[in-house]
């Protein structure tokens, strides 16, 4: 699926057609923001806890399925676009991105919302196209240092 880019910064894309229902027999599949690599998403609220599913080839990460909604409420909050931010758990996020927020103390769950450890990282990665298939975000597609707003 071909992902529209921002033309300058700031300026949102146009919404993308997102393909799939969210639950594990129908994942979403999506992008990550700058478009290089695709990976499918999936609601398991069965889980213990509930979990927001990323699959990315033989790699699967979760994190809290309340990340969704957490994050949209943080974005709302800001009022401004977010760098989203992206590194793995064993490296530093950079202050002020999504990936910070999502491992910050100072976050709605204390903490890491990535569920395993070794995989709780990426978070500014995978969880900002989902909040935009839903139609909860605007994430910019460029090369690199994109960002992201709450609708």
């Amino acid at each position: 699926m071909r992902r529209p880019r921002a033309s300058a910064k700031g300026e949102a894309p146009m919404a993308t057609a997102v393909t799939g229902s969210g639950n594990a027999g129908d994942p979403w599949i999506l992008t990550t923001p700058p478009g290089k690599s695709e990976f499918e998403a999936w609601r398991d609220e069965d889980a213990d806890p509930p979990a927001l599913v990323v699959q990315v080839g033989t790699t699967q990460l979760r994190y809290y399925l309340r990340c969704i909604d957490d994050l949209h409420a943080m974005l709302k909050e800001r009022g401004d676009w977010v760098p989203l931010g992206n590194a793995d758990e064993q490296k530093p996020a950079q202050d002020g991105t999504v990936e910070a927020w999502g491992r910050s103390p100072g976050n709605p769950v204390g903490g890491w919302y990535g569920l395993k450890k070794g995989l709780r990282g990426r978070f500014g990665n995978y969880v900002p196209p989902v909040l935009e298939a839903l139609g909860l975000a605007e994430v910019e597609h460029n090369a690199r240092n994109n960002r992201m707003r709450a609708r």
